[in-house]
């Protein structure tokens, strides 16, 4: 990971802030503060962070709107920080591009977690070709399976599925996206489709299918894939 990335906070709330900002700098990040939506904009725009953290609950705008501005132009992470936990809220912000979503209050050691996550993936090392988690190693150039050194047979759908979930390690994957994503606009409406490819792929790259370590379900919002 870079050296002292920079994380730009947007939040209103004084607690909150200060506690992000030790939490932070703790573990060597920089820091930058805004308290409301258009000092954030502002600040992101003339000293684009390597990161931002996000509070949808700002005094003088949404934080969804502000999201869906900072997605015209900024492409590094955006991790929000709610206490809106509703699974609407959570998709939509995921839906308009953020990378993750946390709800207050949440863990620090949580929160670091999916910052350096979100970091490392936008760095572009999900694009190596050979990707190992644990006894698994995938291939994406060659497009093949490997686990405990046997070769593991997936369906062209089936790897499709894996090859996303791997480009997109440690984030939040609603059903929408990787509908459009896999099958296309059309099969939006076919919840179904991802749940069934999900638990085929599951059998077949987890240790034990029904408790998976790998692939993540994120209740009524999508999936999750952890590498680590």
């Amino acid at each position: 990971m870079m050296n002292n990335p920079t994380i730009l906070i947007i939040d209103d709330e004084p607690p909150i802030r200060k506690l992000l900002e030790i939490t932070l700098q703790a573990h060597d990040f920089k820091t930058s503060v805004a308290t409301a939506a258009k000092e954030g904009l502002t600040f992101a725009a003339m000293h684009p962070p390597d990161l931002i953290l996000l509070d949808l609950g700002l005094p003088d705008e949404d934080g969804q709107s502000v999201l869906v501005k900072l997605r015209e132009w900024y492409t590094n992470p955006i991790i929000i920080l709610s206490v809106r936990a509703s699974e609407e809220d959570i998709v939509r912000a995921l839906d308009h591009g953020a990378n993750d979503y946390l709800v207050k209050p949440f863990r620090t050691g949580e929160l670091i977690a999916r910052i350096r996550s979100a970091l490392r993936l936008s760095q572009g090392a999900a694009h190596v070709p050979v990707q190992e988690f644990g006894n698994l190693s995938v291939d994406l150039a060659a497009r093949t399976v490997r686990k405990n050194g046997e070769m593991v047979k997936l369906t062209a759908t089936e790897f499709s599925l894996l090859k996303l979930l791997i480009r997109n390690e440690g984030k939040v994957l609603t059903h929408a996206f990787i509908l459009r994503e896999i099958w296309g606009p059309g099969y939006v409406q076919h919840p179904e489709y991802p749940r069934v490819f999900i638990g085929q792929l599951r059998k077949k790259i987890e240790d034990n299918p029904t408790q998976p370590s790998l692939i993540l379900t994120e209740s009524g919002v999508g999936y999750r894939f952890v590498g680590v």
